[in-house]
């Protein structure tokens, strides 16, 4: 082909176009909303009059104290990440192969832990690990103040971040591949080992590496159920801001977090893009069906077992505490506004914080989208793949700086947004975007190029290229990456707490505040305002699993 012919110039030069008008909008938006602000706060704190103060660096990393921070942090969050890979991988398989009555309303539940505000999932672990709770009561056994209750604690939230996005690949993979190679004499297990995994490569790394960002940053957990023994970077830099007042430590802090979240993310753009391959995807209706045999209805049995005692108990706890109060007492006090937590009744956290969610989704899929898009064609440059993992940096950045930052930044024309509503969901896309990415990048590379140049031959457009090839293979991915947006809105809590007003709270906002005042009836009501938070979430997610239903064909 003569590459000097006027028609492949110019479809060259439209693929250009086409690939930087993709990036640009992700491009502006982290920088304007992520980048700024965060450079913004560790500037605060390393410019003391003028004079920058990089020597305050070594003089924090070379303190014991924060030197055991830094290793409890790491391995803390390794070891989270593999305990929940070898729980949850179990139940993205069942989810993925087999149809059982209730699994729709199933998969919405265990999608509810993950969107829980940190320090309500601290305290119901609190009641069954600590003194006088569940484990006390029956066996004498307590866990609270150990490792053993932060790392379970991890399971619980991120449990749902394995299932939804292995299984939401598996769900798609064609069993007869791996049907043709046990045909040639493989083993059940040389035959998942050799076809299925390799192909589940990408998700997986994608679920770990989303699972150790959470824990590495893990900030409600530890501080309620570590107590003074345990602190990672994210509790230290909410003690060095809030308590101690010490600015320079705490942007050294985050620098470190930055750093260290950067490099990971480096070393696992690279790993994912040498494993990953074109795989053969189907629909998944055709995938799932009824388990068959003892060892598969075991199986099914054993995760339907983990999803009660590890994810519901914590959740029963919580209503349980919510109808403590004789008449739904708890309840009937969100509706009264006492002027000294809240402006206005807690009840009008609930409305604020759907409004603020569906913003938030809205913009995570637009941005998030976008960058998926870039990030998969073929002749994308440099900058373009090291954006991956750029994408995912909101998710390792202490949410307390990110909060911090945007006080700090955005407070002068022409961003002068402090008194803006449109501040929070732009705060609460910033953690919707990376699951966006992730979640849609896997199933988006997976599309066999050769149909997109087809089109571009036949002289389709960029757009019409997206919507006639890729949208139709991915349009199932970008249903759970709404549904993640969603979820990760309505639970965002670090950042959202330094920006909401308190006329207009979120639902997380308003727990912690009734959290941190003394006495029962304000201790019920943060309970009652988790259980509605949980009976929103589980609502909006098993619509999700209808829509999906109805528009894929899926189950």
């Amino acid at each position: 082909m003569d590459l000097a012919r006027p028609e492949v110039v110019g479809r060259r030069t439209r693929s250009a176009a086409a690939r930087l008008g993709l990036v640009a909008v992700p491009v502006a938006f982290f920088a304007v909303f992520f980048a700024y602000p965060v450079a913004a706060i560790v500037a605060r704190g390393l410019n003391v009059d003028g004079v920058w103060r990089f020597g305050r660096l070594w003089d924090v990393l070379g303190q014991s104290d924060i030197r055991h921070v830094l290793w409890f942090t790491t391995w803390q969050a390794l070891a989270s990440t593999a305990l929940t890979l070898l729980i949850a991988l179990p139940g993205a398989y069942v989810f993925a192969r087999f149809d059982f009555p209730g699994k729709q309303v199933l998969r919405a539940v265990v999608t509810v832990p993950f969107v829980l505000p940190t320090v309500v999932v601290g305290t119901a672990f609190l009641a069954l690990v600590g003194r006088g709770g569940l484990l006390d009561e029956l066996w004498g056994v307590r866990l609270d103040t150990t490792v053993w209750a932060i790392l379970l604690a991890h399971v619980f939230f991120n449990y749902a971040v394995v299932v939804r996005t292995v299984g939401g690949l598996w769900a798609q993979l064609d069993p007869r591949q791996e049907e043709a190679a046990r045909m040639l004499g493989a083993s059940r297990w040389t035959a998942w080992r050799t076809v299925t995994l390799p192909a589940l490569g990408p998700a997986v790394a994608a679920a770990a590496l989303m699972v150790f960002l959470f824990t590495f940053t893990s900030f409600g957990v530890v501080q309620i159920l570590g107590g003074p023994a345990f602190s990672t970077l994210e509790v230290e830099i909410y003690r060095q801001t809030s308590e101690i007042f010490d600015l320079s430590t705490a942007a050294v802090l985050t620098i470190v977090q930055f750093v260290a979240v950067g490099a990971i993310l480096a070393v696992h753009a690279w790993t994912v893009r040498r494993r990953e391959s074109t795989l053969r995807l189907v629909d998944a209706a055709l995938t799932s069906r009824r388990p068959r045999g003892a060892g598969q209805w075991a199986l099914l049995a054993g995760v339907l077992a983990v999803i009660v005692v590890l994810l519901l108990l914590p959740l029963a706890v919580l209503m349980q505490r919510s109808l403590d109060a004789p008449d739904l007492g708890y309840y009937r006090a969100l509706t009264e506004a006492d002027g000294g937590v809240f402006l206005v009744a807690p009840i009008e956290a609930i409305g604020n914080s759907i409004e603020y969610a569906v913003v938030a989704t809205l913009i995570a899929v637009l941005v998030g989208g976008l960058a998926a898009a870039a990030l998969t064609r073929r002749d994308a440059g440099r900058f373009v793949r090291g954006f991956d993992a750029l994408l995912m940096l909101p998710l390792g950045v202490s949410a307390v700086t990110v909060g911090f930052g945007f006080l700090i930044s955005l407070d002068e024309p022409p961003l002068d947004l402090r008194s803006s509503w449109i501040l929070v969901p732009l705060a609460q896309a910033l953690v919707g975007v990376p699951f966006v990415v992730r979640t849609m990048l896997p199933v988006l590379r997976a599309v066999d190029d050769r149909l997109r140049e087809a089109a571009a031959v036949l002289g389709a457009s960029p757009w019409r290229v997206w919507r006639e090839i890729d949208l139709p293979m991915v349009r199932r991915a970008l249903l759970i990456a709404a549904g993640f947006a969603f979820a990760v809105s309505l639970g965002e809590f670090g950042a959202t707490v330094f920006i909401a007003r308190p006329d207009n709270p979120t639902l997380p906002v308003a727990v912690a505040r009734l959290l941190g005042r003394a006495g029962d009836l304000n201790y019920g009501q943060a309970m009652a305002l988790s259980t509605v938070l949980m009976v929103v979430c589980a609502v909006a997610l098993l619509v999700l699993e209808r829509l999906r239903t109805d528009r894929t064909g899926e189950f």
